[in-house]
């Protein structure tokens, strides 16, 4: 499932395409995704794209008609394409532009969404959701602060977009590895130092993922088609049974939130 980096990515793939022109056309194909494609985008035409932008894993076209919000899913893809280039089975939704080419949306599972909101006015979708982890106003006393009396696993918390955005599980195990911390600790025993380091790891995790390109593991692609390559850094995720990076010891796996957990019970406390 694409997470932030993979998302940042596609975002910084298709903005230079679609920034500044015109949406001469959108053809959709399959109106019933996670939900139903709103007509607005349907009948989106003659809109000019005014920027491209990402919260959480939500990508933003903004355009002087409204915004479209366009959420990948477990395995939706973007790619910029010339017209012309012939359409395939899971190929669901196609914006023309003035310049020639094309953004195409490819979802063979349809869990993604193309969703509308009003200009100037923030999507529900958009609301309650915690900072972006790669900005100033994502710090380690935030972490602690929202943790105080938390029984739940501190991993779970992460990974909750009320408490940061975009942390999600690749991402949290690389983080909480790299912060020396137990997935199953409580969230509300882990101290100050402790989430500073944590902090500093999640940012770390995912700057290092966006500057790889994201995580190629089976369906995501940039907006170019070429693969991510930060599945070549991961440490712990997908390595169960493997030898720890830093100890050598046999990589543990557990679950947390029916999600699938790697760690090392040696360096992790």
């Amino acid at each position: 499932m694409p997470e932030l980096p993979e998302v940042e990515t596609t975002k910084k793939g298709i903005a230079p395409y679609l920034e500044d022109h015109q949406i001469t056309r959108i053809i959709v194909r399959q109106p019933q995704l996670r939900w139903p494609v709103p007509e607005q985008i349907s009948a989106l035409r003659n809109a000019n794209v005014l920027r491209v932008s990402r919260r959480a894993k939500y990508l933003i076209i903004e355009t002087d008609k409204g915004d479209v919000l366009v959420h990948l899913g477990m395995s939706g893809a973007l790619r910029v394409l010339p017209q012309g280039v012939a359409h395939e089975k899971h190929d669901h939704v196609d914006v023309h532009l003035s310049s020639g080419m094309l953004l195409r949306y490819t979802d063979p599972r349809r869990f993604g969404a193309w969703l509308w909101s009003d200009a100037g006015v923030a999507h529900p979708r958009l609301k309650h959701l915690g900072p972006e982890p790669l900005t100033d106003d994502f710090t380690s006393d935030l972490l602690y602060q929202r943790s105080r009396n938390r029984k739940q696993a501190v991993k779970n918390f992460i990974m909750d977009n009320r408490t940061v955005v975009g942390v999600g599980n690749i991402y949290a195990q690389e983080a909480l590895f790299k912060a020396g911390i137990h997935p199953s600790r409580a969230a509300g025993r882990i101290s100050a130092k402790r989430y500073q380091q944590l902090a500093d790891a999640i940012k770390e995790v995912l700057f290092a993922a966006v500057q790889a390109g994201g995580t190629t593991l089976q369906d995501f692609t940039q907006a170019d088609g070429k693969p991510g390559y930060f599945q070549q850094e991961l440490s712990v995720y997908g390595r169960a049974g493997k030898p720890c990076v830093a100890c050598g010891n046999a990589l543990h796996k557990g679950q947390h939130g029916q999600r699938t957990t790697v760690y090392c019970s040696h360096c992790q406390r």
